[in-house]
């Protein structure tokens, strides 16, 4: 009998697995740092924000998690390079990639300048493709597969009147990187799969859960589209981390999964 009929939970573990998170000083970052941490993962930590990348690096230290940080942007490849080396160096390996980086420039497309548009789509698409590619090699030079997990949202598949054409052409972007190197490097073992929140609590949402007029006002309009009848929040996006950065997830790849409550459903 496999011996996940009798221990089924597992399939869940990444105990010593080394994982690369990038955006730490991020809201989503910050929350796949820790959930990490807390099951048990090597980490190598990077954001732009060196303040911030100093506090979440503790914050995982203090769930007992070994921890490598370098304050960097994957800006280009030098720097993507540099990312897998310091994993490679610090811990041997590389399991998990986690691309948390990005931006958002909200403006309508009469004020939204093409520097504005391609910076969004450099943060967002890019960048992304760039930790894939630097990732998948390593990976591969492992023969033991491994695991991407990029950052999408519910706006890689809908609109939005508020000036959101940069970000919804960057996440639907992404959503096809990530359907693409699915196909790509199933045969690697490399499973590509992307998370795609819906709102969700961060220091950029905090006035959409508050008791105001405006907050109460935003959050009627919006929830009357979530069948959960609520907003996100961090603790929401652990489960599916989990699943995708463990052997759980061993047979889906290629796959958006939407953190949004059944926003996108109806």
């Amino acid at each position: 009998m496999s011996d996940n009929w009798k221990n089924p939970l597992g399939m869940f573990d990444v105990k010593d697995k080394v994982a690369l998170i990038t955006g730490v000083s991020g809201a989503f970052g910050a929350v796949a740092a820790k959930a990490l941490a807390g099951a048990g993962c090597k980490l190598v930590l990077a954001a732009g924000n060196e303040k911030a990348l100093a506090e979440v690096a503790a914050e995982c230290t203090d769930l007992g998690a070994d921890v490598a940080q370098l304050a960097i942007r994957p800006s280009d490849e030098a720097a993507c390079g540099r990312l897998v080396q310091l994993a490679v160096e610090a811990f041997g390996s590389l399991d998990v990639l986690v691309v948390a980086s990005g931006m958002n420039k909200v403006a309508k497309i009469d004020a939204l300048t093409p520097d504005d548009f391609e910076g969004v789509m450099d943060a967002n698409v890019t960048q992304s493709w760039l930790l894939a590619r630097a990732a998948s090699s390593q990976m591969k030079a492992q023969s033991r597969g491994g695991k991407i997990v990029l950052v999408s949202s519910a706006r890689g598949l809908l609109g939005h009147p508020a000036g959101y054409t940069a970000y919804c052409a960057s996440k639907a972007a992404v959503d096809g990187i990530t359907k693409a190197l699915g196909c790509e490097l199933g045969e690697d073992n490399i499973t590509v799969n992307a998370i795609a929140p819906t709102v969700f609590r961060s220091p950029l949402t905090a006035w959409m859960f508050e008791d105001d007029e405006k907050a109460k006002a935003f959050r009627d309009g919006f929830l009357a589209r979530v069948p959960k009848g609520r907003l996100g929040e961090p603790e929401d996006l652990i489960g599916p981390l989990l699943f995708l950065s463990s052997r759980a997830s061993d047979f889906y790849t290629g796959h958006i999964l939407y953190a949004d409550g059944g926003y996108t459903a109806g």
